[in-house]
């Protein structure tokens, strides 16, 4: 996708914009459209610059669309997105994507922003008994873990790359694959974050087993 003319869009006005972490953002707007979850949206600030594209993290039949950004400093849009307050109007695409199927017991793998389309999924009753493994460097960057501990319990698995030893696990995610006990071939696994992530664990799956018909994957940028 290279330009709004490529996309059914409108502009919206910001509901909120509350900044949750260093740099990490809860950006939400009215829902104008339904979705299904694990879909994405095109946002910007003008036709000048193209559109980004954003995983939905709220529910389907919530008021509001929930979207989860980090700032890149060096990015074309989200240090411009992060300055949005309410009423300040964007261009939002409607929803669209192909992320949507999901299967009970399903292994979701998510790093930093990824784990949004796996919180619409729980949020919208899409699964029973997933289990969610996240990576983040502190542990202000598990989004949602309040949320997430109290739904899956030891079914929700925080991989702090830079944590001191403690109550969370302390490395990567695909460090934790490679080392997990309770790894079953047999489940489906979904994947969402960087290309270097979602390639790395996808050989860790396949080395332990896991077919790749099992294993599932939306790359963010």
């Amino acid at each position: 996708m290279k330009s709004w003319s490529d996309i059914e869009h409108s502009k919206q006005r910001v509901i909120s914009n509350e900044r949750i972490a260093p740099g990490s953002h809860l950006l939400k707007l009215h829902r104008n459209h339904k979705f299904i979850a694990g879909q994405v949206i095109a946002l910007g600030i003008s036709a000048e610059i193209e559109p980004r594209l954003y995983s939905i993290a709220s529910a389907e039949n919530d008021d509001l669309i929930t979207i989860l950004y980090s700032e890149k400093a060096e990015g074309a849009l989200t240090p411009m997105l992060s300055n949005l307050k309410t009423g300040d109007t964007l261009l939002v695409s409607k929803p669209f994507g192909t992320f949507t199927a999901v299967k009970d017991n399903a292994v979701f793998v998510a790093t930093g922003t990824g784990i949004a389309p796996f919180m619409s999924m729980l949020l919208s009753n899409k699964v029973n008994h997933a289990t969610v493994i996240h990576g983040a460097s502190y542990p202000e960057f598990f989004y949602f873990s309040e949320y997430l501990h109290s739904t899956l319990g030891e079914r929700y698995i925080r991989c702090c790359s830079r944590c001191m030893p403690g109550c969370l696990y302390v490395g990567r995610v695909t460090k934790f694959l490679k080392e997990w006990d309770a790894l079953s071939p047999n489940k489906n696994y979904y994947l969402c974050g960087s290309a270097e992530m979602v390639v790395e664990t996808r050989d860790i799956l396949i080395s332990r087993g896991v077919s790749t018909a099992k294993i599932n994957s939306e790359i963010y940028f």
